[in-house]
């Protein structure tokens, strides 16, 4: 007679998924032969969790490939999602949200894990007496987090307790943007230097070097691999990012370069507009001095004047909020330092 399989259940909310929870994940599959991951939710419930914890509201198909993410290399796996019952009643919520997952699941549950011992008269009376209900970590000490502490103190207090594959969702990011000669790209640079994290170069100057000429050349063609390049580099170092994301420039100016070397603007580059989602936009007044590199043409004080209004328009147009910051470079270094330190506190 065949020995009988171990099947293994393990089920949160995992708002927000953390270090804890991949942990419990990993030494259960390690106890049972196939290990059932199931994700629980409910949309009225969650949102009133992800708001009290001023974060965004997380849905958990997002939460759910997290989770896949982080354990698709434990071929014993699979992640499952099951809506939870929503009641005052606590008794109703557990009996009748075990018998969902029971219904989830194809095969018999021979094993619960869970962090919790007092959960054991619960699943007795889900899965029956002879339940296996293993209690991984109660104390917290592989992995001294939780999430409602995580809701409580915040992301960003607890980043190093944020499995790799969903710290990208948190990250914010900050464009900077302007005219031509505002320091921009020095600015962005310096900034990521500080903050220990990953940055976007300005894509359209990039394009404009490969051609060994400035922006009066590039084609639509040239705008097209700007807009959309721009957005994969952008894509490919979130990724990467500690926290913070400094991107220097983004579509508007994009927009606006097509606008005034070009004499028209694209309708894909305003897709990108409206798809891009930054958290704060630093805008550079152009009141230090012009420095020609080659590259820029705008020199007159009138007209960088008249071309930071028409920037401006743009951004107004589309509803797109920004922070102004002038002065010397200096002073724009620590007002920029000061507006992301209230970022992350948000």
């Amino acid at each position: 007679m065949g020995k009988s399989k171990k099947i293994g259940m393990w089920g949160g909310k995992v708002i927000p998924f953390h270090n804890g929870h991949l942990y419990a994940m990993t030494k259960a599959a390690a106890q049972v032969d196939k290990l059932y991951i199931v994700v629980c939710y409910h949309e009225e419930r969650d949102k009133e969790l992800c708001k009290d914890a001023g974060i965004a509201y997380i849905d958990y198909k997002r939460r759910q490939q997290w989770v896949m993410t982080a354990t698709k290399d434990m071929e014993n796996v699979e992640v499952l999602v099951v809506e939870d019952p929503y009641s005052e009643d606590f008794e109703y919520m557990w009996l009748e949200g075990g018998k969902k997952i029971i219904e989830a699941i194809p095969e018999k549950i021979t094993h619960v894990f869970s962090s919790e011992s007092e959960y054991d008269v619960w699943f007795k009376q889900i899965y029956g007496e002879g339940i296996n209900h293993v209690v991984i970590d109660e104390a917290r000490e592989a992995f001294p987090i939780s999430a409602s502490k995580i809701r409580n103190e915040g992301i960003f207090a607890n980043w190093d307790m944020i499995p790799e594959v969903a710290k990208p969702y948190y990250t914010k990011k900050v464009a900077i943007v302007g005219v031509e000669s505002c320091g921009k790209s020095t600015l962005t640079r310096n900034l990521a230097q500080l903050f220990g994290t990953e940055y976007v170069e300005e894509y359209g100057r990039t394009i404009s070097e490969e051609i060994g000429d400035g922006s009066t050349l590039l084609t639509e063609e040239h705008y097209k691999e700007i807009t959309f390049g721009h957005k994969h580099i952008e894509y490919q170092k979130l990724k990467k990012a500690n926290k913070l994301l400094f991107i220097d420039s983004e579509a508007v100016v994009t927009q606006y370069y097509a606008k005034m070397y070009y004499g028209q603007e694209f309708d894909f580059v305003e897709g990108a507009i409206q798809a891009q989602d930054y958290d704060l936009y630093i805008y550079l007044e152009p009141d230090v001095e012009w420095v020609a590199d080659g590259y820029r043409t705008f020199s007159d004080p009138k007209i960088r004047e008249e071309t930071n209004r028409i920037l401006k328009k743009m951004f107004a147009e589309r509803r797109i909020e920004y922070v102004t910051v002038h002065g010397s470079y200096e002073e724009r270094f620590d007002k920029s330092i000061e507006l992301i330190n209230n970022l992350l506190q948000t």
